[in-house]
């Protein structure tokens, strides 16, 4: 564990000195912070608009973030000639990659606590106290962190076979695709009338595909009416499923990584 964790340390420093990940930062706090702005709206409107806007501002830049520190991770080690160095000491490749995951997820861990207190203070500010709408917004952040260490684990995952370029994509369409439609192809799974062949299909991509839209959980926040039965139950399920597909992914990226040549 403590070459691990030493590793984690090291991948959380370049982290923190990236300019990119730190300008992306930036801008996400500072859109985040003019989001009172929006006051052309009426009480209710302005409230609901403004817990839309931060929570949106967190995810997508929470997304950014964990894409950009991964596509890189294993590349810039071998560019850089370092994973030589690392690789020649009594590390093994499991984990050095366990390491760097580890790491990576760390840091985005703390760019996303950093966008939340600003989240939170904006919004204590805005309503002059804290209210369950607040903690309602620290639930759906924590659940966006879950969504984004998933995001980071498929671009480890990714980075081990595959350009930076290629895996920027990749990464971003699967979140993509598994945002938007895997509820469209979880709903295909259960209608029963489709063809044997159709309905095989949309079975394997609904499990090949990570269901990165559990973890929406705006809706019920910025719409009271619409309320997740049993919460507690439902927030343990999802990061249940999202652990166990960091762990399949890391396992593969592992599998990738100790038969590839460095």
């Amino acid at each position: 564990m403590r070459v691990i964790w030493s590793l984690a340390a090291t991948t959380i420093g370049e982290a923190i000195r990236r300019r990119v990940l730190l300008i992306i930062l930036f801008i996400g706090v500072f859109l985040t912070m003019i989001a009172p702005a929006l006051t052309v709206l009426s009480a209710r409107q302005e409230m609901t608009v403004l817990k839309s806007f931060m929570l949106g501002m967190v995810q997508i830049t929470g997304a950014v973030i964990a894409i950009v520190l991964t596509v890189y991770m294993i590349p810039n080690e071998v560019e850089r000639r370092t994973i030589y160095t690392i690789l020649s000491k009594p590390v093994q490749r499991w984990q050095f990659l366990v390491g760097k995951f580890m790491g990576a997820i760390l840091a985005l861990g703390l760019m996303m606590a950093l966008m939340a207190v600003v989240v939170v203070i904006l919004f204590i500010y805005r309503q002059s106290g804290i209210t369950s709408e607040s903690l309602a917004l620290v639930k759906g952040i924590m659940m966006f962190y879950v969504q984004m260490c998933l995001l980071a684990a498929v671009g480890v995952f990714f980075s081990t076979f595959v350009s930076p370029i290629v895996n920027f994509f990749l990464t971003g369409g699967l979140f993509l695709v598994g945002s938007v439609f895997n509820p469209f192809m979880q709903t295909m799974t259960e209608n029963k009338e489709l063809p044997p062949v159709l309905l095989m299909l949309f079975k394997t991509l609904n499990v090949a595909i990570p269901n990165f839209a559990n973890y929406n959980v705006q809706n019920p926040i910025i719409n009271p009416g619409q309320v997740i039965q049993n919460e507690q139950h439902y927030f343990i399920a999802v990061t249940g499923y999202g652990l166990l597909y960091i762990g399949i992914l890391l396992v593969g990226a592992i599998l990738i990584f100790d038969r590839r040549e460095v």
